[in-house]
């Protein structure tokens, strides 16, 4: 597996920084895309200094925004002919509903519309650099997430845990619906639940904040979070499995609901209407 072109969003802290760092040592070409700032500085400082000959990029933006995954994408393609591994691991939790600057609610644009474009506007690339994986961080949070299309950003009642979890399910029902499509590609797509894992996904204060901040304490390290994304980014043991949920390192079995292929093809087509890629109904 040596050698291969790695895009990891999210990549500047966390699972995100721990897998990059992971991917380095065993010598790939690892893009990171995280926040604009200093934790994109100091994630580049970090990894440099633990993988001195390592051959990394950094892609600065705010993936809340269409424009700006459509940005990454553009750059990325300029910069490489191929994309062997995408990773999917850029995340948020919001204590109350705030909007992006193009009007969707945050959580939902970051956590599911973000990998969902993204993956289109690479897709030619992952199947011509076929056998190619994409990976996509979802959670055990997700058995607690049911989607309701009348109100699907929560406008009506939001609660930052419950919009975060109703994300996580998407991101698996993505997965499932995107694996069907990958069929016969050599494309595997597959998700995991890292772990209630120490890092700055509860950054954005409120409750939540101070519950993971006495919690921490009990939570396992970034490292061990990406272990089973090291495993489903490189092992040979997964190289043909696709559209399954791993933790552990082993398939598990996610949510009934995340199971419902209507439910799976409804959010596909809404998410093609929310990212732009489909015209919207009159």
């Amino acid at each position: 597996m040596g050698g291969k072109t790695v895009l990891i969003t999210g990549g500047t802290s966390g699972v995100g920084l721990a897998l990059a760092r992971m991917l380095l040592e065993q010598g790939h070409l690892v893009t990171i895309v995280g926040r604009p700032g200093a934790n994109g500085e100091r994630a580049q400082k970090e990894l440099a200094q633990a993988v001195p000959a390592g051959k990394l990029e950094f892609l600065p933006a705010d993936l809340g925004l269409r424009q700006e995954v459509e940005r990454v994408a553009r750059e990325f393609r300029s910069r490489h002919d191929r994309l062997d591994i995408l990773v999917h691991n850029a995340g948020v939790i919001m204590p109350r509903r705030v909007l992006t600057q193009e009007g969707q609610e945050t959580t939902l644009a970051v956590n599911f519309l973000a990998p969902f474009l993204l993956t289109h506007l690479l897709e030619d690339r992952l199947r011509a650099s076929a056998p190619a994986r994409i990976v996509v961080t979802a959670s055990a949070a997700h058995r607690t997430g049911p989607i309701d299309f009348n109100d699907l950003s929560m406008e009506r009642h939001y609660r930052g845990f419950a919009m975060y979890s109703r994300s996580k399910l998407m991101d698996i029902l993505f997965t499932y619906a995107l694996a069907r499509r990958l069929e016969g590609s050599g494309v595997t797509v597959n998700c995991f639940h890292p772990g209630v894992v120490r890092s700055g996904l509860y950054r954005e204060g409120g409750a939540m904040r101070l519950f993971f901040a006495i919690g921490r304490f009990f939570m396992i390290s970034p490292e061990k979070g990406a272990d089973t994304a090291i495993y489903l980014c490189t092992d040979p043991a997964v190289s043909g499995v696709s559209g399954k949920y791993f933790a552990r390192r082993a398939p598990a079995e996610s949510s009934a609901q995340s199971h419902d292929v209507p439910l799976q093809e409804h959010l596909w087509t809404t998410a093609e209407t929310l990212t732009g890629l489909r015209p919207a109904q009159p």
